[in-house]
């Protein structure tokens, strides 16, 4: 199953040995994420680590090995989309998701974000959802 990435599931992946952890890390999932992404998680860094109690090594080093699992893709790939995403999101932080999850085949985005669930063009998956399917095999 090919998703798109919401960076809140990665945030919580390093917080937290979780269920995201976990997901992230099943071979049945290929996760994909906009290089938008490690902005992101560069702008939390700190937040992260205090709420994980990580030094900036141990972030590294966590954000390295979770990124073993994820693709990185460059906005080169998904900027034809953006106009179109930002019509389907209230967001505009959120849009390099929906465009990434338009420009490449994937079966959807996971994300809990409320307002992704609102969108009827393209699937959305919660952390419960993916637990049962991680569960049905």
């Amino acid at each position: 199953m090919k998703l798109v990435i919401d960076t809140n599931n990665i945030m919580a992946a390093m917080i937290k040995d979780s269920l995201s952890r976990r997901i992230i890390s099943t071979p049945m999932f290929h996760f994909i994420t906009p290089d938008h992404t490690l902005q992101e998680l560069s702008k939390y860094e700190n937040t992260i680590r205090k709420k994980a109690k990580l030094t900036h090594q141990e972030f590294n080093l966590l954000l390295s090995l979770i990124f073993e699992h994820i693709t990185i893709v460059p906005k080169e790939d998904y900027k034809e989309f953006l106009d179109a995403a930002k019509t389907f999101i209230e967001d505009i932080n959120d849009a390099p998701f929906i465009a990434l999850c338009l420009a490449i085949k994937t079966d959807g985005i996971w994300s809990d974000d409320a307002h992704f669930h609102t969108k009827k063009q393209f699937t959305v998956f919660r952390t419960k959802d993916l637990l049962l399917v991680f569960r049905k095999t």
